[in-house]
């Protein structure tokens, strides 16, 4: 008995230095985990931002991923500054830039009254190695915007409305997503890409002018389909997670790499910081609040092709500052055949709307989007 009494310091001492080096082997694996690692280790909602957020996660070594967003953003009634302004009074007290010129008014006569644009976006991403994703993406985009037209060159009479229309692929964008920092908790890296110009700058159409004619011209910038000019992409994205709980935060910029485009001008530059929180309330469900602000500068320069008594061809008339609130849905599959794949869906509207105006103000932006990585 006193053999198996002195043995129990021992049994203790053993058990705890087996014990110890339990808890040692599974801290040092843990501080060995990336970020990516803790959100990706199987399917779970809130391994990724929400759907209206780009280039928010990294890959690891070898892995593809491929996705399809499709958004809507609805425009109705104008704005200058804070100040909502009617048709009315932007068609008898707004001055026309183009005054002087034949058949152009003193002031604007065409008013736009609603638009929307549809965008299908469609990306793929690749990982040639643990701190490096590349990705890539192309749109294709449909906008619509309806207009009243007064008649003659002063008063309220309208002489009528119509609908300009302009559809097809958007600048191809392609970016770099590089690691800066990663552990189970936070995650970090620089996004830095480049916009090319495959969208078309001259599209045209039929409209309706103050004295009743029907000629086809040249739409404003805010119809066209790209930019024109090679922009730069440069962003920082953070990230972090714990247990069901996940948030994050991005910066991204819009920077024109050249003066001018063909026609003549180039859009302003453009940036945007956006913040998120999202809670996982099971491996198959988050949902996310976020906040996203944006300002803009206005166009510089001109396209001598677009003259017209309308807002829109007013460079002037483009950019201001905007800060919407939007709530969002991640689901994910578990098993089977939909083990993996991503469906989300996010609608945000203005909290805020600063314009360089007259110019039309967004009402709301919804997307939905499908993502599998393989």
């Amino acid at each position: 008995m006193a053999s198996l009494n002195n043995d129990k310091p021992m049994r203790r001492a053993k058990w705890s230095l087996i014990f110890r080096s339990l808890i040692a082997s599974v801290g040092m694996c843990a501080s060995s985990l990336t970020y990516a690692d803790y959100a990706d280790a199987s399917p779970n909602a809130a391994g990724h931002a929400p759907i209206g957020v780009m280039g928010d996660h990294m890959h690891k070594k070898g892995e593809w991923m491929f996705s399809y967003r499709f958004m809507r953003m609805h425009m109705e009634g104008n704005r200058t500054g804070n100040n909502n302004v009617s048709p009315a009074t932007i068609a008898t007290t707004v001055p026309n830039r183009f005054f002087g010129r034949p058949m152009q008014p003193p002031t604007l006569r065409v008013v736009p009254t609603k638009m929307t644009m549809d965008m299908h976006m469609f990306g793929v991403m690749y990982a040639p190695t643990n701190d490096l994703t590349l990705m890539g993406m192309v749109n294709y985009i449909k906008k619509d915007m309806d207009h009243l037209t007064f008649m003659g060159p002063t008063g309220t009479a309208i002489r009528g409305g119509f609908t300009t229309r302009s559809q097809g692929f958007g600048d191809v964008k392609l970016s770099g997503l590089y690691r800066l920092y990663d552990d189970p908790i936070h995650h970090f890296h620089l996004n830095l890409g480049i916009s090319l110009p495959t969208g078309d700058i001259k599209e045209s159409d039929d409209v309706l002018t103050p004295t009743g004619t029907r000629p086809t011209v040249r739409l404003p910038y805010a119809m066209q389909l790209g930019t024109g000019t090679f922009d730069l992409l440069p962003g920082i994205t953070y990230t972090g997670r714990v247990e069901n709980v996940s948030w994050g935060a991005q910066y991204l910029a819009e920077i024109r790499l050249e003066s001018e485009n063909d026609e003549g001008y180039a859009f302003g530059d453009r940036h945007a910081v956006t913040a998120w929180a999202a809670y996982q309330w099971a491996p198959w469900i988050s949902t996310s609040l976020r906040l996203d602000a944006m300002t803009q500068d206005s166009i510089d320069g001109i396209d001598s092709n677009i003259v017209a008594p309308v807002q829109t061809a007013d460079p002037d008339n483009y950019g201001g500052e905007r800060v919407d609130a939007l709530f969002g849905i991640n689901l994910v599959g578990q098993s089977g055949v939909f083990r993996g794949h991503r469906l989300a869906f996010e609608i945000g509207t203005p909290v805020l709307q600063d314009l360089n105006g007259p110019q039309m103000e967004t009402d709301w932006t919804a997307t939905v989007g499908w993502q599998k990585a393989f």
